[in-house]
């Protein structure tokens, strides 16, 4: 068994080091494809199950909440029962909840499936990305990040034209949509009990916060919910409560994670500005990149005249840039630093999205959306990769799991919250759904807000985070204030002795 208290050292460029990014990146895939693959089936779903709108609503939402509430629990599970272990257990549990949607007889259990799925999406999320940081050696860690991110990125692009293939083929083609989970997960399970080493974190003791992850659950699931509802049903006094409820949740959340011994959210953590900063960054741009995606389709569709299937493929061009260049930025920020590229990256993706304005009433492909979404894939290429990498190495080996939970968990968050206000705020109510010309400018003011939150992202990536290398800052955790046993580590973000020489 490896153990996290020794420095890791498995080569990535070796059989070991490959089977281990496979594993890692069919399990984070297939749990990334079912967040989009489902969308372009829902109108099919409907028909079939009698579902309104309002049960495809949640047909989405189930698997998101399932999924944000619980990661923090998930990552906290993987760090004290073995990462591989949950890791696994997460795959398989995700696997038979994507049989019960495909035999699902009605829409209310098609729901409850989902949600279990987002159960089991919960503890094989985190886990695959703390398994990178946890058994690769420092040095090749950011190229793992960067292909992890940049492969694994392929199937929430690829989800949409997916499904729009397997809708097609048959009046139940929406229910091979689930069933494509079932030899991924063969794959994702064979190679993980064959290359990965279980890792956990020597350090934890004591019982699992459960405390806190009810609070974490409900309270994001009531403000979720609230938004999600609130500006259809005009804001009743009862929705008003559910959203002061969940935020109320959401503040004792922590505050006992601030006190608890055994809290699944270490609020030390946080003590490291680049930790605090790069999650800040993840919000922000995060928000930006799921309101800009989710709406992208719905113009395509129901402005510009595309198909399902050719609205699902036009986002291609942003997976084959993630796909050539995440790892190449990955190595960059290990040399130069995570700074700048963070800095920079925003501010392209900002000018990609601003672009979009030009997608109006037939729209060109090539000449109005192409462009626009080669700028966007290339700023979200130079960003991912070197925030993701940014959030791990600001944490110590034995919290890398909580970590990667924490991170995962803002950016699920950003996607609800912007999936829920973005519309509004733009201007595109049930209404303007329904006039195209309304929906177009509705989508213009979004594509510009959004422009606006990531280029603040880079803004305040050039203000907060460090100018070092990944292995400078971890040099300095090393050896830095050895004359003061108990001075707090900043890039750990942790109280720990360093060893007097």
């Amino acid at each position: 068994m490896s153990v996290d208290t020794a420095e890791p050292g498995l080569v990535l460029r070796s059989t070991r080091g490959r089977g281990v990014l496979a594993a890692t990146i069919l399990g984070s895939g297939m749990a990334s494809l079912d967040g989009t693959v489902v969308n372009v089936a829902l109108p099919r779903i409907g028909n079939d199950l009698d579902a309104g709108l309002t049960a495809l609503q949640w047909t989405i939402n189930a698997y998101t909440l399932t999924l944000a509430g619980l990661l923090l629990l998930g990552g906290s599970l993987g760090d004290r029962m073995g990462r591989l272990r949950i890791f696994v257990f997460g795959v398989i549990w995700f696997t038979a909840a994507s049989v019960g949607c495909t035999v699902a007889p009605d829409a209310a259990v098609l729901i409850a499936m989902r949600a279990l799925q987002g159960i089991g999406a919960a503890l094989l999320t985190p886990g695959s990305l703390a398994i990178l940081e946890a058994v690769f050696r420092r040095e090749d860690r950011a190229e793992a990040v960067g292909a992890w991110s940049g492969l694994g990125g392929v199937a929430t692009a690829v989800g949409p034209v997916l499904g729009g293939v397997l809708v097609g083929a048959a009046s139940w083609g929406w229910r091979l949509v689930f069933l494509i989970n079932v030899p991924i997960a063969f794959a994702t399970v064979w190679l993980a009990k064959r290359y990965v080493p279980e890792t956990r974190d020597e350090q934890a003791a004591g019982p699992l916060d459960v405390v806190g992850s009810v609070l974490a659950a409900l309270g994001l699931a009531a403000v979720v919910y609230a938004l999600t509802e609130g500006p259809r049903q005009g804001w009743p006094v009862v929705l008003v409560g559910c959203l002061i409820l969940g935020v109320a949740l959401l503040v004792a959340f922590v505050v006992y994670e601030g006190r608890s011994s055994t809290a699944m959210m270490p609020l030390s953590l946080f003590h490291s500005r680049d930790f605090s900063a790069a999650n800040l960054v993840t919000l922000v741009v995060y928000a930006a990149l799921s309101g800009a995606i989710f709406l992208i389709p719905v113009q395509l569709q129901r402005v510009s005249g595309f198909s399902p299937l050719a609205a699902g493929s036009a986002l291609l061009p942003i997976t084959a840039i993630m796909l050539l260049l995440s790892a190449r930025m990955g190595r960059l920020a290990q040399r130069i630093g995570p700074r700048w590229p963070m800095t920079i990256g925003p501010l392209v993706a900002g000018a990609g999205l601003a672009l979009l304005v030009r997608v109006g009433f037939h729209a060109s492909y090539v000449a109005d959306l192409l462009p626009a979404l080669l700028v966007f894939g290339l700023g979200l290429a130079i960003t991912v990769a070197p925030l993701t990498a940014t959030v791990l190495a600001a944490a110590p080996n034995h919290q890398v799991g909580v970590a990667s939970a924490i991170n995962n968990d803002v950016a699920r968050a950003a996607g609800l919250l912007a999936v829920a206000v973005l519309p509004g705020i733009a201007g595109i109510t049930q209404h303007a759904y329904d006039h195209p010309a309304l929906l177009s400018t509705g989508f213009h003011h979004a594509v510009l807000i959004a422009a606006g939150m990531c280029a603040f992202g880079g803004v305040l990536s050039a203000l907060l985070i460090g100018r070092e290398s990944p292995e400078t800052t971890a040099a300095a955790c090393r050896h830095a204030k050895e004359d003061d046993p108990t001075v707090l580590c900043m890039h750990c973000g942790v109280a720990q002795p360093h060893a007097r020489p």
